[in-house]
């Protein structure tokens, strides 16, 4: 496990991704089920983010993704809502809800409970589209080191995915 982000490092990280993103005129939107939006107020928290962050989907529950992004319901059935299809699905629904053109999704179990053998504490599924290119796919296990590292290592993963595209 990589060692646990500072509030400075993801502020820098963040504002890496906003001028890179600037720099190609894209938009960003953010789908997140188990950061709760951390991703969204790391980009937000940098002065000026107005002109490149769109918009941020908060998708704690299977209903939301269904609702707010179009994730089919039995694709969560038959995968569950931590999953490499259902990551994919919430950043092509975050791209099909919203003007922008990059997005990154979140979905995984923070803990401290939630976990199964198959799907244990710290597994976190993530997905990054850009209109024209195909999907980016990452599963990372954090392993069960707190439900607080757990999202701060998926914030750093989301914007680094988001970085790439930018």
């Amino acid at each position: 496990m990589s060692d646990v982000p500072t509030d400075d490092a993801l502020s820098a990280l963040a504002a890496e991704v906003l001028d890179a993103a600037r720099g190609r005129g894209d938009l960003i939107a953010t789908a997140e089920s188990c950061t709760g939006g951390l991703v969204s107020a790391a980009l937000t928290s940098v002065p000026g983010s107005s002109d490149v962050f769109d918009r941020g989907f908060v998708t704690y529950t299977n209903a939301a993704k269904s609702e707010m992004l179009g994730v089919p319901a039995w694709l969560i059935e038959k995968h569950g809502a931590v999953s490499e299809e259902v990551a994919r699905a919430m950043a092509g629904g975050a791209l099909a809800q919203s003007n922008a053109t990059i997005a990154v999704s979140i979905t995984g179990i923070a803990g401290p409970g939630g976990g199964s053998v198959e799907k244990p504490v710290g597994l976190v599924h993530f997905a990054a589209e850009r209109r024209d290119l195909p999907t980016q796919h990452q599963r990372m296990e954090f392993g069960d080191v707190g439900r607080d590292t757990v999202r701060r290592l998926s914030v750093e993963c989301a914007l680094l995915m988001l970085r790439a595209l930018a």
